[in-house]
């Protein structure tokens, strides 16, 4: 029967091996160093990066103040070797965007009726809608897009008609709110692109998933914003 001391450390070392694999340069700086220069460029060491650091002083707790090969004076708590032991099973193997955001992404042509796309925010309580011209991506068209050309509409006295096409809506909606990635990104990854965004002063409305990141390949799935609160 292996003792908690046994498991951390095991664990412990496997995550200190994956992440100087991680590192291009400087593989002989500490676990704490290498943490902190890999989170700045590795999303989900960012994301674990607090427990890490912690992981690293019990480590040294535990190595420090063996006084023989089989005695610890530091035996950490069940929860804490389940936690240090799930992050080396997510730096192992994360959680990618497909399957986990998999599913049908309702899209529409440029030349389609607004009335259309009404219909489906109406019967599905969708709000973010891929629009194409052909096959080639023209962009994100939102609820609040639409609300912009609603008022732009109301503020200059103009009535409305029965019918418009949804590339009359476009010059009302931000033309950077969405980004294509690839379906192997990385959950923590998604995030980060979010966050970045945020970050810069612009809203990120969606993620859209293609097998290999380019926006004339088929739509896999979609993350939006109200995704990764929900997750973060």
């Amino acid at each position: 029967m292996y003792k908690n001391s046994d498991r951390f450390l095991t664990s412990f070392n496997r995550i200190e091996k994956m992440l100087r694999s991680f590192m291009i340069h400087k593989k002989d700086v500490s676990f704490s160093k290498t943490v902190k220069i890999l989170r700045n460029s590795n999303a989900l060491v960012s994301q674990y990066s607090d427990d890490l650091l912690e992981f690293a002083e019990l480590r040294n707790a535990i190595v420090h103040n063996k006084v023989d090969m089989t005695y610890a004076i530091a035996e950490p708590h069940d929860e804490i070797v389940e936690r240090i032991e799930w992050i080396e099973e997510e730096l192992r193997k994360p959680k990618l965007v497909i399957p986990t955001f998999q599913k049908y992404v309702y899209c529409f042509q440029s030349n389609d009726e607004l009335n259309k796309l009404l219909k489906v925010i109406h019967e599905k309580r969708l709000s973010k809608f891929p629009i194409y011209e052909g096959k080639v991506y023209r962009g994100l068209l939102t609820q609040k897009g639409i609300t912009n050309w609603l008022a732009s509409i109301d503020q200059r006295g103009e009535m409305l008609k029965s019918s418009y096409h949804l590339k009359d809506i476009f010059p009302f909606e931000n033309n950077e709110n969405s980004r294509f990635i690839a379906q192997d990104t990385t959950l923590y990854e998604a995030i980060e692109m979010f966050k970045e965004h945020t970050s810069r002063g612009k809203r990120l409305e969606a993620l859209l998933i293609t097998s290999n990141g380019e926006p004339s390949a088929e739509l896999l799935g979609i993350i939006t914003a109200w995704d990764i609160l929900e997750i973060s």
